[in-house]
């Protein structure tokens, strides 16, 4: 399976790379949108501001491509930054636009409540455990986070996992179609984060093209 890997000029792609390689995907990066329309995945990382990212997708032409993906209901992976763009705004960068696949905003943790950024190890707990996203994994599956804002979905029905601290956030959503978005950080999370891609991989498995 082909994996089109998003450079937005930030972000942690090499590392993303060798864990989707590492489950036997193919990877390629695309820092322009020629080619990209070849791939079976998209897969959006993230790292940096919400503005800032979307400056830069739009300047190098991605926007476009990424929001037709995404209306088309197109396999597609969401990371950190990448996940939190699914959205209508955030409160890290007023008067900005996200996609808008979903409903909500990204919202500050509060520092009065909790040491921001969230930065380390923390359980998720499934929504459904028994779907076979979550297959050969704990039942509250350890995974490694580094962020400051997060999303809040109006529509409840799409979060796959929550996470605590300073309350529960939603740190994974699916769907609508195969759509993964997760908060944390997969390719950092070891055999937990590996073990999801792997799953999602299956969810999505197409035979091979000539």
């Amino acid at each position: 399976m082909r994996f089109g890997l998003i450079d937005y000029g930030s972000g942690n792609l090499r590392s993303v790379a060798k864990a989707i390689d590492a489950v036997g995907g193919q990877v390629r990066t695309y820092a322009s949108p020629a080619g990209l329309d070849q791939e079976d995945v998209l897969v959006l990382p993230g790292v940096g501001a919400f503005g800032d990212c979307v400056t830069q997708l739009r300047a190098r032409g991605l926007w476009d491509p990424i929001a037709a993906w995404l209306r088309d209901q197109r396999p597609f992976l969401g990371i950190c930054l990448g996940y939190q763009l699914l959205f209508e705004s955030s409160e890290e960068s007023a008067g900005v636009s996200g996609f808008a696949h979903f409903h909500g905003t990204v919202r500050r943790f509060r520092s009065d409540l909790v040491k921001v950024p969230h930065i380390g190890w923390n359980t998720i707990e499934p929504t459904q455990p028994a779907a076979a996203l979550w297959r050969d994994l704990a039942a509250n599956p350890h995974v490694y986070f580094v962020h400051s804002f997060y999303p809040a979905p109006e529509d409840s029905k799409i979060v796959a996992a929550h996470c605590e601290y300073g309350g529960r956030f939603a740190a994974v959503v699916t769907g609508p179609g195969p759509l993964l978005a997760v908060q944390f950080h997969p390719e950092k999370s070891q055999r937990a984060g590996l073990t999801l891609l792997r799953n999602f991989i299956a969810s999505i498995a197409t035979p091979a093209r000539a």
